[in-house]
């Protein structure tokens, strides 16, 4: 009867012993969870939002946004800053107090294969050169929206720039450095890959300007985004404002050498301050300004051509060294550029070098 008491005791105090164990053994557990929970970040809305984002869309990062989130980019407000016919550029205010420039791409008008997409993102956020605008991210959502991130320029865009009547933009030296600039980006895009990289919408509005005027090519390649439809109506707005290559009737035709027409409308808009197109209802050839430059040059109206002062104030009291011979050969390239035949058109590394001989006269 004994021993019968003592195992009884024995049991009963193996189980309680079990017991106090487990119970032990929760409270660690309960309070290495209660811990974690406190070392969590404080704001976990913000971090669940991420979260959401990142699994309803891509976004994909280059150099100069690796730092960046979706979080960053679709939660960013956003002033709009200018629409076309296949998308809307937004002007984003970062919480970080930072500035980027959003080109949002409508579903309706980009293509839909995603193995075409990518490949066109990956190689035009390969690109990197002082005078072309980088792209730093790119956000694909699931309902086929499409967003291009780049940085911010606070100088605006050339066209901006010439219309504002601002004294620099009539500077030669203004108009040199902005007019090298930008065939030194085209320059890049057309001989430094396998292929070149056509630009396909080169146009005032197009480049955008930072400090000290340099300028910074953009939306070069966002063609490669569209459909054929959106294609259709880039290319009709391109005549509408004076900047399509004659020769240029289906957007599979984009060359290099309808960027050099481009480039050439573009350079004369920078000699002369004038719109491309003199009349927005209208399209009539004679407006357009290669026909009335020509005309100018022609009839030797140099004042219609570069109505300013041929020698310059430089600021210290001396004079530059632009002279009527230098304008004349300036225009005489754009006019080149604007040439209706294709094969007559100098190539950008023909245009570059003749631009350097052409600086080192005005030096």
């Amino acid at each position: 009867m004994k021993k019968q008491h003592i195992t009884i005791l024995i049991i009963t105090l193996s189980s309680s012993f079990v017991s106090l164990l487990i119970i032990l053994f929760l409270i660690c557990l309960c309070t290495k969870k209660w811990s974690s929970r406190k070392n969590e970040p404080c704001d976990d809305k913000e971090a669940n939002n991420e979260e959401e984002y990142k699994q309803s869309g891509e976004f994909i990062k280059f150099e100069g946004g690796e730092e960046l989130t979706c979080f960053d980019i679709l939660d960013a407000p956003g002033e709009v800053i200018g629409k076309s016919s296949y998308g809307t550029l937004y002007r984003a205010n970062l919480l970080n107090d930072s500035v980027l420039l959003l080109r949002f791409l409508r579903p309706a008008c980009s293509v839909e294969k995603v193995q075409d997409v990518m490949h066109v993102v990956q190689l035009l956020g390969s690109v990197r050169h002082p005078n072309l605008m980088p792209l730093c991210g790119y956000y694909s959502g699931n309902k086929g929206e499409k967003l291009l991130v780049y940085p911010f320029y606070k100088g605006g865009n050339l066209d901006q720039f010439i219309r504002d009547e601002n004294g620099d933009s009539r500077k030669w030296e203004t108009i040199y450095k902005i007019s090298m600039g930008i065939v030194k980006g085209l320059d890049y895009l057309h001989t430094s890959f396998e292929k070149p990289i056509i630009h396909g919408n080169l146009k005032s509005k197009n480049i955008l300007l930072g400090r000290n005027y340099i300028p910074f090519v953009s939306d070069f390649g966002i063609h490669l985004f569209l459909n054929p439809t959106a294609l259709q109506e880039m290319l009709e707005d391109a005549d509408i404002e004076g900047y399509k290559a004659p020769e240029l009737t289906k957007t599979k035709d984009y060359n290099t050498q309808t960027d050099i027409y481009s480039l050439g409308v573009i350079l004369l808009e920078l000699v002369t301050g004038k719109e491309p197109v003199n009349g927005k209802v209208n399209h009539d050839q004679d407006l357009h300004l290669p026909t009335l430059i020509r005309k100018a040059m022609l009839d030797n109206r140099i004042s219609d051509i570069y109505p300013h002062d041929v020698l310059e104030d430089d600021g210290d009291g001396g004079l530059c060294c632009v002279n009527e011979d230098i304008i004349i050969t300036f225009v005489k390239l754009a006019l080149d550029c604007c040439s209706p035949s294709p094969s007559l058109r100098p190539n950008v590394k023909q245009i570059c070098k003749k631009l350097e001989e052409i600086g080192r006269k005005s030096s």
